[in-house]
């Protein structure tokens, strides 16, 4: 008999480190949306035609932020390291500020902080998931996650419309310290959440048991160690690869978006309020998945169908672009697309971090949810230009993106497969 889909349950010895984790990424990705629909408007005030060349510039960017911060996790203790990585973003922000503010080299400033927002909003995150998998179980991931993701989303949401709300009145300045303020908040709540673990409800898979795990130490190792363990390991290296694949979508999907809009819209405070919309449009998508469905799914039939949302409505919407390659259908495809991704794929590709051991869940998750990522976007933005300087248009680059779609659905599937195997061994 088919698995039924049943609500998970917040057992009693968990709510205050859920309410914690949950109130943490809220503020978080609030902060961070806050600042997207500026980095979009700046992209485009950068020049499309360079966004390439701003791609490679963060893929360059991150060689440099990810060791470092592998290094911080090696010697310092999560309870001080992760508010660390915060505070130290905090400061750009501060920075920033005044440099929107002043007006210095309007073009320059759009530029770098399009790069670093593009550092940012990856490596914050994926701190805050790496650490998640440090403090919950694979049994306790598939139960929660869904509902921490849901606090980011409320949080996008709040942050989108703020954004849409107010870059008209205190302008890009003030809404750069209001960013500022939660991400402070954030770091507190970091601070919190490592002095009240959540009570694990089942021993720790042997795979992912180290020493100093439950008390918070130093993960140890070297700032490098992170990116050997992921090619040495088939899991990590499947995990890269999926990643890879969705980055090219991505980046295919928002370059034709950043050339529609550029042409359509030339005021940059109304491109900037009509990102904002679409950003609080998908993340209401996202946050109702989130709430509703991602906790039940992968508790009743696993991480598989989570894992194969993206490369399903990929595939189909590729489809559906090589048929019609029209404005409604770009962008249909793409909300389709994020909301998939935030309200299911992103929790459960999360999920499979718990079960491997401490040092990758902070370095190796790292590296492939920043290096990997941008990598893979600097590349795609490459292939990119060139397909386009070749002329070839919305449906011939949709139909040969199908293959893509149809490699990210065999690893979702083989990931969810192994990560059951490792969980039990």
């Amino acid at each position: 008999m088919a698995a039924s889909v049943r609500a998970p349950e917040v057992r009693p010895a968990e709510r205050r480190a859920s309410a914690l984790a949950f109130a943490y990424f809220f503020a978080l990705l609030a902060a961070y949306y806050l600042l997207r629909p500026i980095r979009e408007e700046a992209g485009i005030r950068g020049g499309v035609g360079a966004l390439h060349w701003s791609f490679t510039a963060t893929f360059a960017a991150l060689l440099l932020a990810v060791p470092a911060s592998s290094a911080l996790f090696a010697r310092v203790p999560r309870a001080r390291a992760v508010p660390v990585v915060y505070r130290f973003f905090l400061l750009h922000l501060a920075l920033f500020a005044v440099a929107f503010s002043a007006g210095a080299s309007p073009v320059w400033t759009a530029r770098v902080f399009f790069v670093w927002l593009s550092v940012f909003n990856l490596l914050v995150v994926a701190v805050f998931w790496g650490f998640m998998a440090d403090l919950f179980t694979a049994e306790q991931a598939r139960r929660l996650f869904g509902r921490v993701a849901a606090g980011g989303s409320l949080g996008a949401m709040a942050g989108s419309a703020a954004a849409g709300l107010l870059v008209g009145v205190i302008g890009i300045a003030g809404v750069v310290v209001l960013a500022a303020l939660l991400l402070e908040v954030a770091a507190r709540c970091a601070a919190a959440l490592a002095r009240v673990p959540p009570a694990a409800p089942s021993p720790v898979p042997a795979a992912a048991a180290t020493a100093g795990a439950s008390t918070g130490a130093p993960v140890g190792g070297t700032a490098f160690s992170g990116i050997t363990a992921v090619l040495r390991s088939g899991y990590l290296l499947a995990l890269a690869v999926q990643l890879l694949l969705f980055t090219f979508g991505s980046t295919f999907l928002y370059f034709q978006q950043a050339r529609i809009v550029a042409a359509a819209i030339p005021e940059p405070a109304r491109r900037a309020a009509l990102f904002a919309g679409v950003d609080l449009a998908v993340n209401v998508g996202s946050f109702a998945i989130q709430a509703l469905a991602t906790g039940p799914i992968a508790t009743s039939l696993g991480l598989a169908p989570a894992l194969l949302a993206v490369p399903l409505v990929t595939g189909a919407g590729f489809l559906a672009l090589a048929g019609a390659p029209t404005l409604w259908t770009l962008g249909s495809v793409q909300a389709l697309r994020r909301i998939a991704h935030y309200g299911l794929e992103r929790p459960a590709r999360d999920a499979l971090f718990t079960v491997v051991p401490r040092e990758q869940k902070y370095k190796s998750k790292a590296f492939i949810d920043t290096v990997v990522y941008r990598g893979g976007d600097a590349l795609a933005a490459w292939v990119q230009s060139g397909l386009a300087a070749l002329g070839l248009q919305l449906r011939e680059l949709a139909l040969a993106g199908l293959p893509l779609a149809a490699l990210s659905l065999a690893a979702g599937l083989w990931l969810a497969r192994r990560e059951r195997r490792l969980e039990t061994s």
